[in-house]
């Protein structure tokens, strides 16, 4: 059931979206009007909030987060949980930027953006940066007290940097669902195969060193 709705399903519709970008450069009827209701809201005190809330998804945020959490499992000696941390952040990276320079999206241009981006656009490395280090947290805690706390408040932060990209012009919204979608299957795929912490862990087998043996 996993490996049905967390990486073949998220596959499929990925590769609609992408099989659908390289046929036709416009992308999808849906696109653009998002774009424009959106920036139907914008001001100015909107446009500098959006550029610094976007810098979270990568460099100000996901960036340092990540090296912190990779610093403790290291110091917890919990060495599966942190091949898993490492492999999929990293992976997410290299599979945003392989995807990025086959597809070859030009960003949407419908208004000058307060944070221009100069890449190809799909998909959203925000959106995938945002999305894997999210679901490889709650991956990392299911089964602990912090799962659903974790889930729900890296959801509305997933929500926000998504609505960001799309606010500030430079993505259009089938670069975020992609991402987000890339991700996930990444992710719980990374996740069946080195299995990091799957299921839930009694409190005597959840002490620091219980991931010294892998």
């Amino acid at each position: 059931l996993l490996l049905l709705l967390g990486v073949f399903l998220p596959l499929q519709i990925f590769g609609e979206l992408a099989e659908e970008v390289w046929k036709n450069e416009g992308g999808f009827p849906w696109d653009i009007p998002i774009l424009l209701e959106i920036r139907a809201t914008a001001t100015p005190q909107l446009d500098t909030f959006a550029s610094y809330l976007t810098q979270l998804g990568v460099g100000w945020g996901v960036v340092p987060a990540s090296v912190v959490i990779a610093l403790v499992l290291w110091r917890r000696h919990q060495w599966r949980s942190l091949v898993y941390f490492l492999t999929t952040l990293i992976g997410t990276a290299i599979i945003n930027v392989a995807a990025k320079l086959l597809l070859h999206r030009v960003r949407p241009n419908l208004w000058e953006s307060p944070a221009p981006e100069y890449d190809y656009g799909f998909p959203s490395g925000h959106a995938m940066s945002s999305m894997t280090f999210v679901v490889a947290l709650v991956i990392l805690l299911w089964g602990s007290r912090w799962t659903w706390l974790v889930a729900s408040l890296g959801g509305l932060f997933v929500l926000a940097i998504g609505w960001t990209r799309l606010y500030l012009g430079v993505h259009y919204p089938s670069d975020i669902v992609a991402g987000w979608l890339a991700s996930i299957a990444w992710a719980v795929g990374v996740a069946l195969l080195i299995k990091p912490r799957l299921v839930q862990r009694s409190p005597a087998s959840d002490r620091p060193d219980s991931e010294t043996h892998i």
